[in-house]
């Protein structure tokens, strides 16, 4: 059975709508084995497990990184995850082969909408054109990157946002994660 490795890079899962009802969805999965590594959980003061965090990786067929994208990027604990997890001599280099050929997907959401993500808007770029540093991680460390998952105008903020709003967030995470699982059955 393909064993499935989700590392959540949210800062403070409690507090998100989006990345949880991701999560949830994924967790109720049948017909997959899904573990689930809660790095604001597990690490609150971002001291990494190094070898717990290997091991994982290392028992997993598929890897996915689910995470808000935070000014472009990795959110910091996420970031100090890769920096201290993926290093020199098992996920790249001399003897760093450990991940080669592991499938991995990128599966994250961004709290503006997909309008402001183009030429001119408030990003001025495209999400794909942000992602060259995280291509660039799965291709050196031999991993078999997939197409990324993303849902755009994923922030809610209680008693700022209506009902309404909420509702519809809800909708597009439970969408994002009905995505997200379609991927992962064609690996």
């Amino acid at each position: 059975m393909t064993k499935v490795l989700v590392i959540s890079g949210h800062p403070n899962l409690e507090a998100s709508l989006a990345n949880r009802t991701i999560l949830g969805d994924l967790q109720d999965e049948a017909g997959l084995t899904i573990e689930t590594r809660y790095l604001d959980r597990l690490y609150p003061d971002f001291n990494i497990d190094v070898a717990a965090e290997q091991q994982a990786l290392l028992s997993a067929d598929i890897i996915v990184w689910q995470f808000p994208f935070y000014w472009y990027a990795l959110p910091a604990l996420m970031k100090k995850w890769v920096d201290d997890v993926l290093v020199f001599g098992f996920a790249h280099g001399v003897g760093g082969d450990k991940l080669q050929g592991k499938k991995m997907v990128l599966s994250f959401t961004t709290g503006a909408g997909a309008e402001l993500y183009n030429h001119g808007q408030a990003m001025n770029f495209t999400v794909e054109e942000f992602l060259p540093p995280l291509r660039q991680t799965a291709s050196l460390c031999s991993m078999a990157l997939q197409q990324p998952i993303y849902s755009n105008g994923m922030s809610f903020i209680p008693g700022v946002s209506s009902d309404a709003h909420k509702a519809e967030v809800e909708a597009r995470a439970h969408n994002h994660a009905d995505r997200l699982m379609a991927l992962i059955r064609t690996l």
